[in-house]
């Protein structure tokens, strides 16, 4: 750690700032006063805004407001860091700081301005030249956005499709196993494993849908609207060409958003994406809780299927194995649960022409975007893909399960159905044989009517 300092100037005086450090007196002020969580603000938001910054330099540098040298200085200074391995140790404030990130967008302009200098020869004002025609009003909403959709379109879709991708082909090769269904925990008719696992897809498949909807409204930026929306001191095409260079970086389609004031006013674009983001979580979190359902026991739960054995699960019992991964990813849909929540309080606090937490709503969408990421990822490779069937103990109960005699129902009647039912549970024998003795229909009919595989096939809504 280092022990030498240099002093800075700003507007409010003078700082002292670490010999070796990129940043200057504004981020050291926030490095000072912003000691909340020790957290600072993803990585992913700040390449997102280094990115943003090159954009708008080379923007400048279009409509003759900075020139050549100081734009290739800067923009060689985003690929210096972004290069780096050491990149967040140049921009250490707390997410939670000033409520527009205006300590962040500072560090930003900061650190480039360092480094600009240094690769240029002569000065490079973080005010005036890195911050030119932007605001922390503008660019730190304008960076969230770009972070969080290139999250989605690079990471979380292509994770979600390989999740849907899994199920179905597991759900292809099981398709001729039939296991009991249950409702309220308790046995109902039987289903095909296919059919429970495109369930599942289907789930995810919704939420990929919806957060494709959501995710092309992220592509929307409000940079150009500087202070309060009204774009002063930036040019007259400044978000054109910003958005332009940035499609160039990433190859989404950014463009300036349809109203700066509500962009930046309010954020609903966020808190309508958070919305999806924890359905998603609800969706895992509920196949997560399936799989570890029949995956109970192996003797004494349902022990319909096993899951790959991880890991040992218990530090006392010999031999215990858990259901590790899906348990991690529920914890990780509980945690989006609870990140929505933060993104719904920070959502309303728009206060006139600033949401004044727009900090915490990129640290928390960003989490989630990455939690959702990793998480389907590890339910797809490390769950479904090699879980087994317990085929015999799948069948036993099966052959045995009472309900069964629903299909008797339309033939003999709903209460004398409900008498064979109780029979066969308090004989624990099969409901065929019991259904035999206590009607007149031939074993033949009833292996029809009550053969499991069949009634899995009298779905209408196909």
């Amino acid at each position: 750690m280092t022990t030498e300092f240099r002093t800075e100037r700003d507007s409010m005086g003078e700082v002292q700032v670490p010999a070796d450090a990129l940043y200057g007196a504004q981020t050291q002020r926030a490095i000072d006063n912003f000691a909340i969580a020790g957290t600072p603000m993803p990585i992913a938001f700040i390449r997102a805004l280094l990115d943003l910054k090159r954009a708008a330099a080379e923007a400048n540098a279009a409509l003759d407001q900075l020139d050549q040298a100081r734009t290739d200085a800067i923009v060689a200074s985003v690929i210096q860091l972004q290069g780096s391995a050491e990149l967040m140790s140049h921009f250490p404030v707390d997410v939670f700081q000033t409520g527009s990130g205006t300590s962040s967008n500072m560090n930003a302009n900061e650190v480039l301005a360092t480094l600009a200098s240094r690769n240029l020869g002569e000065e490079v004002s973080p005010n005036d030249d890195v911050n030119s025609g932007q605001s922390s009003n503008d660019v730190i909403p304008s960076a969230m956005h770009i972070a969080a959709a290139v999250a989605l379109e690079n990471e979380l879709l292509p994770a979600l499709a390989h999740l849907v991708e899994v199920l179905e082909q597991k759900a292809v090769s099981l398709a001729h196993i039939t296991k009991t269904g249950r409702t309220h925990l308790m046995d109902a008719m039987p289903v095909r494993f296919d059919q429970v696992l495109g369930g599942w897809s289907a789930q995810i498949q919704h939420a990929m849908r919806k957060l494709e909807d959501a995710g092309g409204e992220l592509q929307g930026l409000v940079i150009g609207g500087t202070a309060v929306g009204t774009g002063v001191n930036a040019s007259g095409g400044f978000s054109e060409a910003v958005c332009e260079r940035l499609n160039e970086l990433t190859g989404l389609n950014f463009y300036p958003a349809e109203n700066r004031f509500a962009g930046m006013g309010a954020q609903d674009v966020v808190v309508s994406v958070s919305g999806v983001l924890k359905t998603l979580a609800v969706a895992l979190m509920k196949i997560s809780n399936d799989l570890r359902w029949m995956n109970s026991g192996p003797l004494a739960g349902l022990g319909e299927i096993e899951l790959p054995a991880l890991q040992p699960g218990s530090s006392i019992m010999p031999g215990k194995v858990n259901p590790v991964i899906p348990e991690a990813v529920a914890m990780a849909s509980a945690q989006v649960i609870g990140n929505d929540t933060s993104i719904t309080v920070a959502g309303q606090s728009g206060n006139f022409e600033l949401n004044v937490m727009l900090p915490l709503l990129a640290s928390k969408l960003l989490d989630s975007l990455a939690l959702m990421t990793r998480s389907a990822s590890s339910l797809a490779d490390d769950a479904i893909l090699g879980f087994k069937v317990r085929e015999e103990q799948v069948a036993g109960p099966l052959s045995k399960n009472p309900v069964l005699v629903t299909a008797l129902n339309p033939v003999i009647g709903y209460l004398k159905a409900a008498e064979i039912a109780k029979a066969a549970y308090k004989q624990g024998r099969p409901v065929l044989e019991v259904a035999e003795e206590m009607t007149d229909l031939s074993r033949q009919e009833l292996e029809s009517l009550l053969d499991p595989q069949a009634l899995t096939e009298s779905d209408q809504s196909s």
